[in-house]
């Protein structure tokens, strides 16, 4: 049975959505690759088997979204994320993966990955799922939530055994805008509920990412459910 995801209507320039696409099987590529080319605000600009390819096909092609598997060959696709965040910051990640180990769900939030989804979702879905994570929004597969979120309650519990640490002070906006996003809202709909601007919405997110000393909004959710500011159920 496949987990849905949302359909996310875009709005914009009219340019294309430029992927990549990652994965070491050719059939599984060559798949994405035709579901996606067929849409008209989605182009596939490269495609590599391995992370180590991928790097250098990210470097040349600067995507804005790349679709990457996590176990492959030479250089895996966590490392991959690391160090395609560092070369190309401004290419948004979402895992495909058959992979439904916290660890590498939890590894690839740390590296930056704005999506993990679980390859049980239909390859019609993907492009959905590249429009939602191109409008800002943070992806994870239902079943893969719910392990989170098991990682969450562990992780709160340690830090509650241990001696608490003084986090760093966020403005009251600034916690409203984290509350919004770790419950999936995209820059555009937290402006238009707060009445402010995308851009000053962009602001708050980059100011509270640099107080946290965090690298990605994924990290940004976690954070807020590790300091129980949002609940989720």
């Amino acid at each position: 049975m496949s987990e849905q995801v949302a359909d996310v209507d875009t709005t914009g320039s009219g340019d294309p959505i430029r992927v990549l696409v990652v994965d070491d099987h050719a059939l599984f590529r060559r798949g994405l690759q035709m579901v996606l080319g067929s849409e008209d605000d989605i182009e596939v600009v490269g495609e590599a088997s391995d992370g180590a390819e991928a790097i250098s096909v990210a470097t040349e092609t600067t995507p804005d979204i790349v679709l990457m598997d996590v176990r492959m060959p030479r250089r895996g696709g966590i490392d991959a994320t690391t160090a395609i965040k560092d070369a190309v910051p401004s290419s948004k990640i979402i895992m495909l993966t058959i992979s439904d180990e916290e660890a590498d769900l939890y590894d690839a939030i740390k590296a930056g990955a704005m999506g993990y989804l679980l390859k049980e979702i239909s390859i019609e879905e993907v492009a959905s799922a590249v429009r939602a994570v191109h409008n800002g929004q943070s992806l994870i597969s239902p079943s893969m939530a719910s392990k989170l979120l098991t990682e969450f309650a562990t992780m709160i519990k340690k830090t509650d055994d241990r001696q608490q640490v003084p986090t760093p002070r966020l403005t009251d906006r600034e916690m409203e805008v984290l509350k919004l996003v770790a419950k999936g809202l995209n820059n555009r709909d937290i402006a238009k509920q707060l009445f402010i601007s995308e851009n000053t919405v962009k602001n708050h997110i980059r100011n509270i990412l640099e107080k946290l000393q965090l690298h990605s909004r994924m990290e940004a959710v976690v954070y807020a459910v590790r300091e129980k500011l949002l609940e989720i159920t």
